[in-house]
């Protein structure tokens, strides 16, 4: 057969072209020593859904439990400790969404201001309006 003839790297770029490439957006469900959960009023979001959990695109090489400390850093200067998978979802056109749970670890806020316009630390039973409803449902889904 011309597929077993055509070893390695060879058989890797075929199918690198023939299937989808996929944007890889991951969400950090981060928590305290409270279990109250950190969100963010994101300035670029839609006026009437700008809060939401730390999220970001993975960059090339890069391992998704490193997006989350990575994300967090960057938009809140928070230091996180990543734990186990929330949540995996694909069926979007170009995009997989990945959640983890996290821990903050450490440090004291600093806002991206470019993007991130406020954060705060919610408990689940007081969410604030205008969450977004794919994260509120991350939040209160049974662990």
């Amino acid at each position: 057969m011309v597929w077993r003839a055509l070893r390695g790297s060879v058989q890797w770029r075929l199918l690198w072209i023939w299937h989808a490439t996929f944007m890889v957006g991951v969400t950090g469900i981060v928590r305290d020593d409270d279990d109250r959960i950190l969100l963010l009023r994101h300035r670029l979001w839609p006026k009437d859904r700008q809060w939401g959990l730390p999220t970001g695109y993975a960059k090339k090489s890069e391992s998704f439990e490193a997006t989350i400390v990575r994300e967090v850093l960057e938009e809140t200067g928070l230091k996180v400790r990543v734990r186990e998978l929330a949540n995996l979802k694909s069926g979007y056109r170009l995009r997989v969404e990945v959640a983890y749970e996290a821990d903050f670890v450490g440090g004291s806020v600093k806002l991206a201001s470019f993007e991130i316009l406020e954060a705060q630390w919610f408990s689940r039973s007081h969410l604030p309006e205008g969450l977004l409803e794919s994260h509120r449902l991350l939040i209160q889904r049974d662990r």
